[in-house]
C-alpha cells in the first residue's frame, strides 16, 4: 500500500515540476508575434491554396506585414479581401484583377488518336512519366483529371469527352491546375479579357502528322491571321497569339477557323 502511495505522490510531484518548467521555457523562449499578422490572417480567405505564391495563408500574412507581399495578393479572396488587408496595413488596395484558368486543348477522346490501352496508375502525372501521355498528340490532354483533383475550389470537372471543364464562377485563379498539369496545358487569363484564344498547344510544324494525331488540332493554315481585319493575330510561334490591346472581339477569326481551334473568351 505504501509503495502505491509513494509512486502516486512521486508521479504528481514530477508532473508538477515538469509543468512549472514548461511554463518557464514558454516564457523564456516565447516568440513575439506582430498582432497585425493575425489581423491580416483573419481577413484572408483561409483557402490555403497557394495562389499567392506562399505555402499558405499564415506565410502570406507574415509576408504582407513584412512588406514582402502585396495586400491584394490573395487571389481566392478577391477584391473584398484585398480591401480588408489594405485597410489593416494602411495602404492602397490597387487593382486586384480576377484571373481564371483556361485549358489550351480541345482534343476530346473522339478527336485525338489514342496510343492504346493504358493500365498504369490512373493519374496524368503517372501516364506522362511512363509513356509521355496516352494520346498520339504529344501535346494533348491526358484526361485523368489531376487538375480537377488538385483544384481546392471544385472549379474543374472532367467532361464526358475526356477534357476538363472550368467553372469560371468558382475559379479564383489560384494556379493549382497550372502546376498539376504535366502537359502544361492550363494558363491563367484575366477574367475580363475580350477576344479570341486558341484551344490547342501543338507547336509542331508537321501539318500532316497534326491532322493524323488529332482531327481538331491547329495545323497552321494561317486563315485566322489572314481574316483578322485588324491584323492582331501572330502565328509565328505555331499557335495563334492574339494582341488583346488591338482585338475588338469581332469573331472573324473564330468563324474562319476550319477546326474551331479559336473561341471567344
Amino acid at each position: 500500500m505504501n509503495l502505491i502511495l509513494y509512486t502516486l505522490f512521486t508521479a504528481i510531484a514530477v508532473g508538477f515540476i515538469l509543468g512549472v518548467l514548461l511554463g518557464l521555457f514558454k516564457k523564456i523562449f516565447a516568440v513575439q508575434v506582430n498582432p497585425k499578422v493575425q489581423e491580416v490572417r483573419d481577413a484572408l480567405s483561409g483557402a490555403n491554396c497557394g495562389g499567392c505564391g506562399y505555402a499558405g495563408c499564415d506565410a502570406f500574412a507574415e509576408a504582407v506585414v513584412k512588406g514582402e507581399a502585396p495586400a491584394n495578393g490573395c487571389v481566392a479572396g478577391g477584391a473584398a479581401c484585398a480591401a480588408k488587408v489594405s485597410e489593416i496595413m494602411g495602404v492602397s488596395a490597387g487593382g486586384a484583377e480576377k484571373k481564371i484558368a483556361f485549358i489550351a486543348c480541345h482534343g476530346t477522346k473522339d478527336c485525338a488518336a489514342s496510343k492504346g490501352d493504358y493500365e498504369g496508375v490512373m493519374t496524368c502525372a503517372a501516364a506522362q512519366l511512363t509513356m509521355n501521355g496516352t494520346k498520339k498528340c504529344a501535346f494533348g490532354c491526358i484526361g485523368f483529371g489531376d487538375c480537377a483533383e488538385n483544384c481546392p475550389f471544385g472549379a474543374i470537372t472532367m467532361g464526358s469527352d475526356g477534357i476538363p471543364v472550368v467553372d469560371t464562377e468558382k475559379c479564383v485563379g489560384c494556379g493549382k491546375c497550372v502546376k498539376s498539369c504535366p502537359k502544361h496545358l492550363f494558363k491563367l487569363i484575366n477574367a475580363d479579357t475580350k477576344g479570341a484564344i486558341a484551344r490547342c498547344s501543338n507547336h509542331s510544324d508537321n501539318k500532316p502528322q497534326i491532322k493524323k494525331d488529332c482531327s481538331v488540332g491547329c495545323f497552321k493554315c494561317g486563315i485566322c491571321a489572314k481574316k483578322c481585319p485588324l491584323g492582331c493575330i501572330d502565328i509565328s510561334s505555331g499557335i495563334p497569339q492574339i494582341d488583346y490591346n488591338q482585338c475588338v472581339s469581332c469573331g472573324e477569326c473564330v468563324s474562319a477557323c476550319p477546326d474551331k481551334v479559336l473561341v471567344l473568351i
